[in-house]
Protein backbone atom coordinates (compact mmCIF):
# COMPACT_ATOMS: atom_id res chain seq x y z
CA UNK A 1 0.00 0.00 0.00
CA UNK A 2 2.84 2.37 0.90
CA UNK A 3 4.58 1.54 -2.36
CA UNK A 4 1.41 2.37 -4.30
CA UNK A 5 1.08 5.68 -2.47
CA UNK A 6 4.73 6.52 -3.13
CA UNK A 7 4.36 5.57 -6.79
CA UNK A 8 1.25 7.76 -7.07
CA UNK A 9 3.06 10.74 -5.54
CA UNK A 10 6.03 10.28 -7.87
CA UNK A 11 3.69 10.03 -10.86
CA UNK A 12 1.89 13.23 -9.86
CA UNK A 13 5.18 15.08 -9.36
CA UNK A 14 6.45 13.95 -12.76
CA UNK A 15 3.18 14.97 -14.39
CA UNK A 16 3.32 18.40 -12.78
CA UNK A 17 6.94 18.76 -13.82
CA UNK A 18 6.06 18.01 -17.43
CA UNK A 19 3.09 20.37 -17.36
CA UNK A 20 4.93 23.28 -15.73
CA UNK A 21 6.55 24.64 -18.93
CA UNK A 22 3.03 25.02 -20.37
CA UNK A 23 2.19 27.78 -17.88
CA UNK A 24 5.63 29.35 -17.66
CA UNK A 25 6.21 32.66 -19.46
CA UNK A 26 8.29 32.72 -22.60
CA UNK A 27 11.89 33.71 -21.70
CA UNK A 28 12.98 37.22 -22.61
CA UNK A 29 15.77 37.35 -25.19
CA UNK A 30 18.51 39.73 -24.09
CA UNK A 31 20.46 40.13 -27.38
CA UNK A 32 19.39 43.51 -28.71
CA UNK A 33 17.10 44.19 -25.73
CA UNK A 34 17.08 47.54 -23.90
CA UNK A 35 17.79 47.06 -20.20
CA UNK A 36 17.57 49.96 -17.75
CA UNK A 37 19.36 49.59 -14.40
CA UNK A 38 18.86 52.15 -11.65
CA UNK A 39 21.58 52.32 -9.03
CA UNK A 40 23.79 50.95 -11.77
CA UNK A 41 27.04 52.71 -10.97
CA UNK A 42 28.19 50.20 -8.35
CA UNK A 43 27.43 47.01 -6.43
CA UNK A 44 24.72 44.61 -7.56
CA UNK A 45 23.33 47.11 -10.08
CA UNK A 46 26.65 47.39 -11.90
CA UNK A 47 27.06 43.61 -11.96
CA UNK A 48 23.54 43.17 -13.35
CA UNK A 49 24.35 45.66 -16.12
CA UNK A 50 27.55 43.78 -16.94
CA UNK A 51 25.73 40.44 -17.00
CA UNK A 52 23.06 41.78 -19.38
CA UNK A 53 25.68 43.47 -21.57
CA UNK A 54 27.58 40.19 -21.85
CA UNK A 55 24.41 38.68 -23.29
CA UNK A 56 24.09 41.34 -25.98
CA UNK A 57 21.76 43.88 -24.35
CA UNK A 58 21.81 47.67 -24.73
CA UNK A 59 22.17 49.30 -21.32
CA UNK A 60 20.89 52.50 -19.75
CA UNK A 61 22.59 53.17 -16.43
CA UNK A 62 20.89 55.51 -13.97
CA UNK A 63 22.50 56.82 -10.79
CA UNK A 64 23.20 60.10 -9.02
CA UNK A 65 27.00 60.28 -9.27
CA UNK A 66 27.97 61.20 -12.84
CA UNK A 67 31.67 60.43 -12.36
CA UNK A 68 30.92 56.92 -11.08
CA UNK A 69 28.54 56.40 -14.00
CA UNK A 70 31.20 57.27 -16.55
CA UNK A 71 33.73 54.98 -14.85
CA UNK A 72 31.19 52.14 -14.80
CA UNK A 73 30.34 52.77 -18.46
CA UNK A 74 33.99 52.21 -19.44
CA UNK A 75 34.13 49.04 -17.36
CA UNK A 76 30.95 47.61 -18.88
CA UNK A 77 31.99 48.36 -22.45
CA UNK A 78 34.91 45.94 -22.07
CA UNK A 79 32.37 43.09 -22.18
CA UNK A 80 30.71 43.97 -25.50
CA UNK A 81 29.78 41.06 -27.77
CA UNK A 82 29.22 43.19 -30.87
CA UNK A 83 30.05 46.70 -32.09
CA UNK A 84 26.41 47.82 -32.08
CA UNK A 85 25.95 47.71 -28.31
CA UNK A 86 25.56 50.99 -26.44
CA UNK A 87 25.84 51.98 -22.77
CA UNK A 88 23.90 55.15 -22.02
CA UNK A 89 24.47 57.00 -18.73
CA UNK A 90 21.92 59.26 -17.04
CA UNK A 91 22.59 61.12 -13.81
CA UNK A 92 19.37 61.61 -11.86
CA UNK A 93 17.92 60.94 -8.41
CA UNK A 94 15.09 58.49 -9.09
CA UNK A 95 13.47 59.17 -5.71
CA UNK A 96 12.83 62.92 -5.85
CA UNK A 97 10.92 64.13 -8.92
CA UNK A 98 8.68 61.78 -10.90
CA UNK A 99 8.42 64.11 -13.89
CA UNK A 100 12.20 64.27 -14.16
CA UNK A 101 12.46 60.47 -13.99
CA UNK A 102 9.76 60.15 -16.65
CA UNK A 103 11.55 62.62 -18.93
CA UNK A 104 14.97 60.96 -18.72
CA UNK A 105 13.48 57.52 -19.38
CA UNK A 106 11.61 58.94 -22.36
CA UNK A 107 14.93 60.24 -23.69
CA UNK A 108 16.58 56.86 -23.11
CA UNK A 109 13.82 55.12 -25.07
CA UNK A 110 14.16 57.60 -27.92
CA UNK A 111 17.85 56.71 -28.16
CA UNK A 112 17.86 52.95 -27.49
CA UNK A 113 14.27 51.91 -28.11
CA UNK A 114 11.49 50.79 -25.73
CA UNK A 115 12.57 49.38 -22.37
CA UNK A 116 12.42 45.58 -22.40
CA UNK A 117 13.62 45.12 -18.83
CA UNK A 118 13.81 47.58 -15.94
CA UNK A 119 15.92 46.66 -12.92
CA UNK A 120 15.17 48.80 -9.88
CA UNK A 121 18.39 48.52 -7.92
CA UNK A 122 18.74 52.03 -6.51
CA UNK A 123 18.74 51.84 -2.75
CA UNK A 124 20.46 52.71 0.47
CA UNK A 125 20.66 51.30 3.98
CA UNK A 126 20.98 52.51 7.54
CA UNK A 127 21.11 50.44 10.69
CA UNK A 128 20.62 51.31 14.33
CA UNK A 129 18.26 50.91 17.24
CA UNK A 130 14.78 52.22 16.57
CA UNK A 131 14.97 55.02 19.15
CA UNK A 132 18.45 56.06 18.00
CA UNK A 133 17.54 56.57 14.35
CA UNK A 134 16.65 60.11 13.31
CA UNK A 135 13.09 60.46 11.99
CA UNK A 136 14.29 61.91 8.70
CA UNK A 137 16.28 58.70 8.10
CA UNK A 138 13.01 56.76 7.97
CA UNK A 139 11.68 59.24 5.43
CA UNK A 140 14.85 59.16 3.34
CA UNK A 141 15.01 55.36 3.18
CA UNK A 142 11.35 55.09 2.19
CA UNK A 143 11.88 57.67 -0.55
CA UNK A 144 14.99 56.02 -2.01
CA UNK A 145 14.18 52.33 -1.54
CA UNK A 146 10.45 52.45 -2.30
CA UNK A 147 9.58 55.55 -4.33
CA UNK A 148 12.91 55.16 -6.13
CA UNK A 149 11.43 51.96 -7.58
CA UNK A 150 7.88 53.25 -8.04
CA UNK A 151 8.85 56.22 -10.22
CA UNK A 152 10.92 54.39 -12.90
CA UNK A 153 8.38 51.54 -13.03
CA UNK A 154 5.52 54.00 -13.47
CA UNK A 155 7.46 55.71 -16.27
CA UNK A 156 7.88 52.54 -18.41
CA UNK A 157 4.77 50.49 -17.65
CA UNK A 158 2.47 52.13 -20.23
CA UNK A 159 4.83 51.40 -23.13
CA UNK A 160 5.34 47.83 -21.91
CA UNK A 161 1.57 47.27 -21.84
CA UNK A 162 1.23 48.70 -25.34
CA UNK A 163 3.93 46.31 -26.61
CA UNK A 164 2.50 43.36 -24.64
CA UNK A 165 5.92 42.48 -23.21
CA UNK A 166 8.40 43.45 -20.53
CA UNK A 167 10.17 42.61 -17.31
CA UNK A 168 10.39 44.70 -14.14
CA UNK A 169 12.75 43.72 -11.33
CA UNK A 170 12.56 45.04 -7.78
CA UNK A 171 15.75 44.40 -5.83
CA UNK A 172 14.59 43.90 -2.26
CA UNK A 173 16.64 42.09 0.40
CA UNK A 174 16.42 39.17 2.79
CA UNK A 175 15.66 41.96 5.26
CA UNK A 176 12.52 42.40 3.18
CA UNK A 177 11.46 38.87 4.12
CA UNK A 178 12.52 38.84 7.75
CA UNK A 179 12.63 41.76 10.16
CA UNK A 180 15.88 41.81 12.13
CA UNK A 181 17.39 43.79 14.99
CA UNK A 182 18.73 47.12 13.75
CA UNK A 183 16.74 47.24 10.53
CA UNK A 184 13.60 49.07 11.67
CA UNK A 185 14.21 51.82 9.10
CA UNK A 186 15.45 49.59 6.28
CA UNK A 187 13.29 46.45 6.43
CA UNK A 188 9.89 48.19 5.97
CA UNK A 189 11.08 49.81 2.74
CA UNK A 190 12.08 46.42 1.34
CA UNK A 191 8.89 44.72 2.59
CA UNK A 192 6.94 47.44 0.74
CA UNK A 193 8.47 46.36 -2.58
CA UNK A 194 6.94 42.90 -2.15
CA UNK A 195 3.44 44.37 -1.75
CA UNK A 196 3.95 46.61 -4.77
CA UNK A 197 5.23 43.70 -6.85
CA UNK A 198 2.33 41.37 -5.99
CA UNK A 199 -0.32 43.98 -6.78
CA UNK A 200 1.44 45.11 -9.96
CA UNK A 201 1.95 41.56 -11.20
CA UNK A 202 -1.80 40.94 -11.02
CA UNK A 203 -2.39 44.06 -13.11
CA UNK A 204 0.18 43.45 -15.83
CA UNK A 205 0.27 39.67 -16.24
CA UNK A 206 -2.47 39.73 -18.93
CA UNK A 207 -0.14 42.01 -20.93
CA UNK A 208 2.70 39.45 -20.86
CA UNK A 209 4.68 41.56 -18.38
CA UNK A 210 6.35 39.74 -15.52
CA UNK A 211 7.60 41.09 -12.20
CA UNK A 212 10.56 39.70 -10.28
CA UNK A 213 11.35 40.46 -6.64
CA UNK A 214 14.98 39.70 -5.79
CA UNK A 215 15.97 38.96 -2.20
CA UNK A 216 19.78 39.08 -2.11
CA UNK A 217 21.56 38.15 1.14
CA UNK A 218 24.45 40.18 2.59
CA UNK A 219 26.50 40.97 -0.50
CA UNK A 220 30.05 42.28 -0.80
CA UNK A 221 29.34 45.77 -2.18
CA UNK A 222 30.41 49.33 -1.29
CA UNK A 223 26.94 49.88 0.18
CA UNK A 224 27.26 46.85 2.44
CA UNK A 225 30.67 48.02 3.64
CA UNK A 226 29.22 51.43 4.50
CA UNK A 227 26.22 49.87 6.25
CA UNK A 228 28.48 47.69 8.39
CA UNK A 229 30.01 50.79 9.99
CA UNK A 230 26.75 51.62 11.81
CA UNK A 231 25.57 48.10 12.70
CA UNK A 232 24.74 47.50 16.37
CA UNK A 233 26.55 44.56 17.98
CA UNK A 234 23.38 42.44 17.89
CA UNK A 235 23.02 42.99 14.14
CA UNK A 236 26.66 42.07 13.52
CA UNK A 237 26.35 38.81 15.50
CA UNK A 238 23.12 37.85 13.71
CA UNK A 239 24.74 38.61 10.34
CA UNK A 240 27.59 36.24 11.18
CA UNK A 241 25.15 33.31 11.03
CA UNK A 242 25.17 33.61 7.22
CA UNK A 243 27.93 34.08 4.66
CA UNK A 244 28.50 37.14 2.47
CA UNK A 245 27.88 36.58 -1.25
CA UNK A 246 29.72 38.10 -4.19
CA UNK A 247 27.82 40.69 -6.23
CA UNK A 248 28.58 38.86 -9.50
CA UNK A 249 26.94 35.68 -8.21
CA UNK A 250 23.85 37.55 -7.04
CA UNK A 251 23.58 39.42 -10.35
CA UNK A 252 23.69 36.22 -12.42
CA UNK A 253 20.83 34.72 -10.41
CA UNK A 254 18.70 37.86 -10.65
CA UNK A 255 19.19 38.20 -14.40
CA UNK A 256 18.41 34.52 -14.96
CA UNK A 257 15.20 34.67 -12.91
CA UNK A 258 14.09 37.92 -14.55
CA UNK A 259 14.59 36.48 -18.04
CA UNK A 260 12.51 33.45 -17.07
CA UNK A 261 9.81 35.64 -15.55
CA UNK A 262 10.13 34.15 -12.07
CA UNK A 263 8.41 36.19 -9.38
CA UNK A 264 10.83 35.25 -6.59
CA UNK A 265 14.59 35.38 -6.96
CA UNK A 266 16.79 34.12 -4.14
CA UNK A 267 20.40 33.04 -3.64
CA UNK A 268 21.70 30.10 -1.64
CA UNK A 269 20.03 27.63 0.70
CA UNK A 270 18.97 30.28 3.24
CA UNK A 271 17.46 32.33 0.44
CA UNK A 272 15.55 29.33 -0.90
CA UNK A 273 14.16 28.54 2.55
CA UNK A 274 13.07 32.15 3.13
CA UNK A 275 11.38 32.28 -0.28
CA UNK A 276 9.37 29.17 0.58
CA UNK A 277 8.49 30.41 4.08
CA UNK A 278 7.38 33.85 2.85
CA UNK A 279 5.66 32.71 -0.36
CA UNK A 280 2.20 33.38 1.11
CA UNK A 281 -0.09 34.49 -1.71
CA UNK A 282 2.70 35.43 -4.11
CA UNK A 283 2.29 34.20 -7.70
CA UNK A 284 4.12 31.15 -9.01
CA UNK A 285 5.68 30.72 -12.42
CA UNK A 286 5.25 26.97 -12.63
CA UNK A 287 3.26 24.17 -11.05
CA UNK A 288 6.42 22.60 -9.65
CA UNK A 289 7.29 25.84 -7.86
CA UNK A 290 3.91 25.79 -6.14
CA UNK A 291 4.33 22.12 -5.27
CA UNK A 292 7.73 22.77 -3.69
CA UNK A 293 6.19 25.49 -1.51
CA UNK A 294 3.39 23.20 -0.34
CA UNK A 295 5.71 20.29 0.45
CA UNK A 296 8.54 22.26 2.10
CA UNK A 297 6.61 24.92 4.04
CA UNK A 298 6.10 22.89 7.23
CA UNK A 299 9.63 21.61 7.69
CA UNK A 300 11.15 25.00 6.81
CA UNK A 301 8.93 26.61 9.43
CA UNK A 302 10.46 24.32 12.04
CA UNK A 303 13.98 25.25 10.89
CA UNK A 304 12.97 28.91 10.87
CA UNK A 305 11.84 28.74 14.49
CA UNK A 306 15.31 27.54 15.48
CA UNK A 307 16.83 30.51 13.65
CA UNK A 308 14.47 32.93 15.41
CA UNK A 309 15.30 31.33 18.77
CA UNK A 310 19.02 31.80 18.17
CA UNK A 311 18.51 35.43 17.13
CA UNK A 312 16.47 36.15 20.26
CA UNK A 313 19.21 34.52 22.34
CA UNK A 314 21.83 36.80 20.77
CA UNK A 315 19.75 39.90 21.52
CA UNK A 316 19.14 38.86 25.15
CA UNK A 317 22.81 38.04 25.70
CA UNK A 318 23.92 41.40 24.34
CA UNK A 319 21.37 43.20 26.51
CA UNK A 320 22.61 41.41 29.66
CA UNK A 321 26.23 42.16 28.83
CA UNK A 322 25.41 45.81 28.27
CA UNK A 323 23.52 46.05 31.56
CA UNK A 324 26.43 44.41 33.44
CA UNK A 325 28.86 46.84 31.87
CA UNK A 326 26.68 49.85 32.76
CA UNK A 327 26.29 48.55 36.31
CA UNK A 328 30.06 48.12 36.68
CA UNK A 329 30.65 51.65 35.42
CA UNK A 330 28.21 53.06 38.01
CA UNK A 331 29.93 51.11 40.81
CA UNK A 332 33.31 52.54 39.89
Amino acid sequence: MLLLAAAFIVAVVLLLYMMSPLISPKPLKLPGAHVVVTGGSSGIGKCIAIECYKQGAFITLIARDENKLLQTKKEIEKYSVNDKQVVLCISVDVSKDYEQVENVLKQAQEKLGPVDMLVNCAGTSFTGKFEDIEVNSFERLMAVNYLGSVYPSRAVITTMKERRMGRIVFVSSQAGQLGLFGYTAYSPTKFALRGLAEALQMEVKPYNIYITVAYPPDTDTPGFAEESKTKPLETKLISETSSVCQAEQVARVIVKDAIQGNFNSSVGSDGYMLSILTSGMSPVTSITEGLQQVVCMGIFRIVGLFYLGSFDSIVRRCMMQREKSESADKTE
